[in-house]
Order: C-alpha cells, then structure tokens, then sequence
C-alpha cells in the first residue's frame, strides 16, 4: 500500500491537540505525504478544511484521532469507499482505535513502511421499509438497535430469517451486531463476544420478558428481517452505531444483510485478538 496522501479527522472539541495536528502536518510534509483536513483538524491549523465525506475521494489513508465513536462516524462518512483507517485513541476504551496517542508517530512510520496489517470488518447494510417503500438505509459496523421509547411498555419485534419465522422478541429491544461490535452494547446486554473474523451476526434481546428468549448467532450470510408490532402503542427508536437512526412505526420493517463493503482498519501486526481483549476489557481478570 503506498500512501500519498493522508486524511486527519479529529474528535470535536479537543483544542489542546492544536499542536499535535501541526506537528503531525509537518511530519507528514517533510515525507511529501499531502495532507487533508477536517473541519476539526483544520480548526488547530491554517489549512482549509474538507468535509469527511468528501476527504475519502483524496486520500489514501484516514487517520482518525478520538475514541471508537469518532472512528465510527468516520467509518460511517467514507461509505462505500475501501479507505483504510488507522485508530489513535483519545477516548476512554479505544476498542476500535487500538494505537494510543504516544504511539501515533511510530505507528504512522509502520504503516508508511507497509509494517501495518489492514483487516477487513464486515458492516450491515441496514435498509427501513414502511408499507413496501424503503425510508432510510444506512451502514452499521457496530450494530443496529431496535429499542422502546415509551416508558413502561414493552416492543414485540417479529424476527424473521431468510424468511423462516425465528421468534418474536419481547422486552426492551433487540440488537443486531457484528462480529466488530460484539464486544459493544450486545455484550453488555449479555451477547457472546466474537473475533473479528468470524463470519456471524448475533441477535441478542434487550432485557427480555421472558427467560426464554437468549442470545443467537446466525451465519452472516442470513438476511434478517424485524417487523414492528407494538400493540401498546409507543415508538420504536432504530439506532445504527449508536449515532444516527430514525423512529420505526407500526408494522414498519427493518431488513439487514451482510454488506459487500466492509471498513478496512489497520492494526499493529502480532497483536493479537486476545490481547485487546485483556488489556482493553480486562478480559479474564480476577
């Protein structure tokens, strides 16, 4: 992979790293490595700024500084587009974002020498449908969330794959997750954790109403279909990464299948899975 040009996407609201992204533009510069901003980046710099949407079409790499949200918006703004990201960590868990601020230099030499493994993290296509038209579709690579908004009721949610009737979820909600957000808000509902690779999605039900209804993990091959039916009335909130989503309403459809563009992400080679684990969730600690 050679890289050219480079994409900086900052975490908002982070003025004390003004000087990080100017050191980083110098660095980048005496490489003869172009370097794009985002409006936030550029806010420390005398650079112009390019929408993030936008910078993907520029450059060769994305660097995003912030936690694993900031990386998931930034995922989610390059779309289709097969831009490696590389993480640096200014959050609080850095899952996603594995390289530490401290770091961020040598592993910008690392990649630059090819010293970097690109992953591929399979994403959700997540499409809405209300009476037979598609509303809204959007890209998951954590999860998307189906989940109640009024108070003391209960959704039932009609759970369909490759359309064999797989149950009806009652509860709180649903969440439908990849391999990559497994280890978000479906494990703290209770869900298994997967490594990255494994070719699955997992169902897991938010707070259900009965102790019937557990976790499922199904091929990822599957496309899944959830049909609201909410005779109690209330709204169902659907949630994609935790960041943008829209109000489903009754009898409104919810269809998700395996996305032929995964996000690419840059990890450091030798580290494996288990040690993330270990080190970022305290995984196995006593």
């Amino acid at each position: 992979m050679v890289i050219r040009s480079v994409g900086v996407c900052l975490k908002p609201d982070q003025p004390q790293l003004a000087e990080v992204v100017r050191t980083l533009e110098a660095w980048l510069s005496e490489r003869g490595i172009a370097v794009v901003l985002d409006e936030q980046a550029a806010a420390a710099s005398a650079a112009s700024a390019s929408p993030s949407s936008e910078i993907a079409e520029k450059v060769d790499l994305m660097l995003v500084l912030g936690g694993d949200g900031t990386l998931l918006a930034v995922a989610r703004a390059l779309g289709h587009r097969p831009v490696p990201i590389l993480g640096v960590n200014l959050g609080t868990l850095g899952y996603l974002a594995e390289t530490a601020q401290d770091e961020l230099f040598e592993a910008l030499a690392a990649v630059l020498d090819g010293r970097f493994n690109v992953e591929r993290r399979m994403r959700l296509e997540v499409a809405v449908a209300s009476d037979g038209v598609e509303t809204s579709r959007h890209l998951a690579l954590n999860d998307a969330v189906l989940a109640r908004t009024a108070i003391s009721r209960i959704v039932d949610l009609e759970v369909h794959a490759d359309g064999a009737a797989v149950t009806t979820v009652y509860g709180d909600g649903l969440i439908v997750s990849t391999p990559t957000g497994s280890s978000a808000y479906s494990l703290s509902a209770g869900g298994p954790m997967m490594l990255p690779g494994v070719a699955a999605v997992v169902l897991t039900p938010i707070c259900p109403h009965t102790l019937t209804q557990r976790p499922l993990v199904l091929p990822d091959t599957c496309q899944i279909e959830i049909r609201v039916h909410n005779p109690r009335g209330g709204d169902v909130q659907l949630t994609v990464d935790g960041q943008v989503g829209c109000v489903l309403r009754e009898s409104d459809r919810v269809i998700l299948r395996k996305s032929e563009h995964p996000t690419h992400l840059l990890v450091p080679p030798g580290r494996s899975r288990f040690e993330v684990m270990r080190s970022k969730l305290g995984w196995g600690a006593r």
